[in-house]
């Protein structure tokens, strides 16, 4: 993909680009169900709110940038070369992905996956009625942890400590 970023009077700031796979390839019965978004339930985050507002607590909210891009990829995934990129002495050869790209209808999982794995291995405990709630809970303070797509919502009984761990 590529696109131009332009200031406010008109003018270009910079050129991005971004490589895409082209996820429109999944086929039914292979891995055509596999997608998954964790996404905060609305009881979930009611609950958590009230705590919130009733214990008069801070929240914080992190938005991860290209949080898609720091899962790790776990199986092989090829890619045709892209337009404007064939190699001409190999123009029949594909990309055999070692990192995870836009496009691939596996990244949200394997993102998930990768961020659950060091939650749990600080601490956290999942929930098991909501996917997206973490939980730490020390003997003494309490901390939640919502994950919806690539923000995280963070809220807990000691300030200091939230400070500590963000």
């Amino acid at each position: 993909m590529y696109r131009i970023k332009c200031r406010v009077d008109g003018s270009i700031k910079r050129y991005n680009t971004r490589l895409v796979a082209r996820g429109f390839t999944q086929q039914e019965g292979i891995d055509y169900s596999e997608t998954f978004y964790p996404v905060i339930k609305q009881a979930t985050l009611k609950l958590v709110f009230s705590i919130v507002v009733s214990c008069n607590w801070k929240i914080y909210q992190l938005d991860i940038h290209n949080a898609f891009l720091n899962g790790i990829l776990t199986e092989e995934v090829y890619m045709k070369q892209p337009p404007g990129l064939v190699d001409s002495a190999l123009p029949c050869h594909v990309y055999r992905l070692h990192k995870l790209l836009y496009g691939l209808k596996k990244v949200p999982r394997a993102w998930y996956t990768h961020l659950s794995d060091f939650l749990l291995s600080i601490g956290f405990h999942a929930s098991k009625v909501d996917t997206s709630l973490f939980i730490l809970f020390d003997g003494i303070n309490i901390f939640y942890l919502l994950v919806d797509v690539d923000n995280i919502l963070f809220t807990g009984s000691n300030s200091a400590m939230l400070h500590r761990l963000i």
